[in-house]
């Protein structure tokens, strides 16, 4: 229960990130506040109360709460609009941070002390204002870019776990599925055989169906294919969910065809549209709509996948469900180092958009 609500997020911060960063500044300004106190001998003088609300402000909960408003549009700049840039750059940005920092704190800080009658240090004493503010910022935005490249290590540790045990499974697979595929294959053939003349139609579709092993025996084999076949081992997939679909299944393929013999990698797009037929529109009375639209823009292959089904209200945990989604992510972040994005269609469904 506690984890999941150190997980939560507020502006986009997980709690419990969010109550470290507050505890820091709480711990220092505390600290500090102790050792002001020790160094003016103040548990020898009986009028010096140890905790003063006044007293507090003045000694250290002005200076570290004008800190931690500063550095709020620092860490946003660096940490999120500037996230896409290298660690080595976001370093070098602190040589401008660092000196705004603490000349924005140090004006900040002795203008309001003058207004409200707070001491601050004064003449070459004023040095000590510029040191420590300085070792301040070091040791804050030390802590946060460490933390951060922990986690995106974490992040990358069980992403390749992750890509390793895909692969795994998809060698375990590729060799079941090399075990006599001809076998399997024959079969296809003997029912084909084995089916009255005039039910033409249900041996068409047996012969879809070899097509269909036939490509993933391929795909298990080979890294790309021309998207051309891709394309046609999607249009025999949605040809048999047609025959259950009835009128109730459309199907919109856009694709310029200077594209279609681009290389992508195989079964690419089927889970896609599996999921799509099975979790958007299979529960609806009326059926619907499934669009493929592919078209290449600055040197990128884009593809989108929507569909008129129910849609995904929880977009983030459909991962940790669903086989095809997942598998597809993960060879699209391994291949391509790209995003699968879920976003909803227009007016009602799903659609999924990627580029390599």
């Amino acid at each position: 229960m506690k984890k999941k609500f150190y997980n939560k997020r507020f502006m986009s911060i997980k709690v419990g990130e969010l109550l470290c960063f507050i505890g820091f500044y709480f711990f220092f300004a505390i600290f500090y506040y102790i050792t002001l106190f020790i160094n003016r001998q103040g548990y020898t003088d009986k009028n010096d109360k140890f905790f003063n609300l006044i007293t507090v402000i003045d000694d250290s909960g002005l200076d570290y709460f004008l800190k931690f408003l500063i550095t709020i549009p620092i860490w946003y700049l660096l940490f999120r609009k500037l996230r896409h840039w290298s660690m080595s750059k976001r370093l070098l940005l602190h040589i401008v941070l660092l000196p705004t920092f603490v000349i924005v704190w140090q004006q900040l800080y002795y203008i309001i002390c003058e207004k409200i009658g707070f001491y601050h240090l004064g003449g070459t004493g004023r040095v000590w204002d510029i040191y420590i503010p300085a070792l301040f910022y070091i040791l804050q935005f030390g802590i946060m870019h460490s933390y951060t490249f922990y986690v995106e290590n974490r992040r990358k540790l069980k992403l390749e776990g992750e890509l390793r045990t895909a692969a795994l499974k998809s060698e375990l697979s590729a060799i079941k599925a090399q075990l006599n595929p001809h076998f399997l294959y024959n079969i296809f053939n003997t029912i084909s055989a084995s089916v009255p003349p005039k039910n033409e139609k249900t041996r068409h579709l047996i012969a879809e169906l070899s097509d269909l092993f036939r490509y993933q025996l391929k795909a298990s084999q080979v890294e790309k294919v021309p998207l051309k076949e891709e394309l046609e081992f999607v249009n025999k997939y949605l040809d048999l969910e047609k025959e259950r679909f009835q009128e109730r299944l459309k199907v919109e393929v856009n694709v310029e065809d200077n594209l279609k013999y681009e290389m992508v990698p195989p079964m690419l797009l089927q889970p896609l549209v599996e999921n799509s037929i099975k979790h958007g529109l299979s529960s609806l009375i009326e059926g619907g709509k499934i669009s493929i639209s592919i078209f290449k823009k600055h040197d990128k292959l884009h593809f989108e996948i929507s569909d008129t089904g129910i849609g995904i209200e929880d977009k983030t945990s459909v991962f940790e469900k669903g086989i095809g989604l997942t598998n597809t992510k993960l060879r699209l972040e391994k291949m391509y180092q790209s995003t699968l994005n879920l976003s909803d269609n227009q007016p009602q469904g799903l659609k999924i958009s990627f580029a390599i």
